[in-house]
């Protein structure tokens, strides 16, 4: 469906145009990484070695601390998919250079390595590489742009391997760190509440998030289980007497929300998001559905 600008009730379609360098393109997603996709950006024309002798167009890390790679094409190329998959490999053996990258420019951080993610941006692919990426184990992400004559830009999940990555109700055992306890799915994270009543709670408030939308992918981590689209838009974490929901509000919601619950914005604490709510009771789960379905929004939903 193409856009139109509606002027005085009369319907005008808007031209797309390309960038006249692939270079604009990537500038414009590094200077908005934090908007578009929730990542620190750490490096572009990232140099992998004379003996590998390639560069990775952008690196970054997610909002989880997982590495990420992207590599931009302006037209519809296969390569993109195969630099993109000859980067990945190389980053699965250069940890260490990567993380000197991340120290150098963002400080220490401590990497979660089980999900590589690699983000794929053109204005269109071919249908080789549509199914060659439905196949392959890969976390490998392809997002479609369009951009308008009148500085809209437009960006389309095209496909994410949700199986690879951390969907909906997929047991993960990734150790995070040697002779340590595997990551948590939600069953587990549901079971640290003592009462049946707040397990009920839970899985009521899990159910209602995932059917937002059938883009939402359920992302357990360690201690908490996140919830995202393109970036999360909230995540739960259990305590024996209570339910944490991490959130995104903007500044004026967290002012008309302080009451219900706290402003975590320079508070550390697991999850995403700048505000908490804490489920105790039954009468709290209409609450939560209420600021989560407010912070869906306020991500793209």
């Amino acid at each position: 469906m193409p856009l139109f600008n509606k002027e005085n009730g009369v319907l005008n379609v808007v031209k797309q145009k390309n960038f006249p360098l692939e270079r604009e393109l990537q500038q414009l997603v590094e200077n908005n990484l934090e908007e578009i996709f929730n990542c620190k950006f750490v490096a572009s024309e990232f140099y992998t070695g004379s003996i590998h002798s390639g560069r990775i167009d952008t690196i970054a890390i997610s909002e989880d601390n997982n590495p990420v790679i992207i590599e931009y094409k302006k037209e519809e190329s296969s390569s993109l998919l195969n630099q993109s998959l000859y980067y990945l490999s190389w980053l699965e053996d250069h940890k260490g250079d990567f993380q000197m990258a991340v120290n150098k420019q963002l400080g220490y951080i401590d990497i979660d390595w089980s999900n590589i993610r690699v983000i794929c941006i053109a204005p269109g692919y071919k249908k080789y590489d549509l199914h060659a990426v439905k196949v392959m184990n890969k976390s490998i992400e392809l997002w479609k742009y369009k951009n308008f004559e009148n500085g809209m830009f437009n960006l389309e999940e095209i496909f994410i391997n949700k199986e690879n990555n951390k969907c909906k109700d997929k047991t993960i055992h990734v150790d995070e760190k040697e002779n340590e306890a595997p990551v948590r799915t939600y069953e587990r994270i549901a079971n640290i509440l003592k009462s049946d009543s707040l397990k009920e709670a839970f899985y009521d408030i899990r159910d209602y998030t995932i059917n937002l939308s059938d883009e939402v992918e359920e992302v357990p981590r360690k201690r908490y289980v996140a919830y995202k689209i393109a970036k999360n838009f909230t995540s739960l974490e259990c305590q024996k007497e209570r339910i944490i929901i991490n959130l995104k509000l903007t500044s004026s919601e967290l002012k008309k929300w302080k009451d219900v619950g706290r402003d975590v914005t320079n508070i550390g604490h697991f999850g995403t998001g700048n505000f908490q709510f804490y489920i105790t009771k039954e009468k709290d789960l209409e609450i939560a559905k209420e600021l989560i379905k407010i912070s869906f929004e306020n991500v793209g939903g």
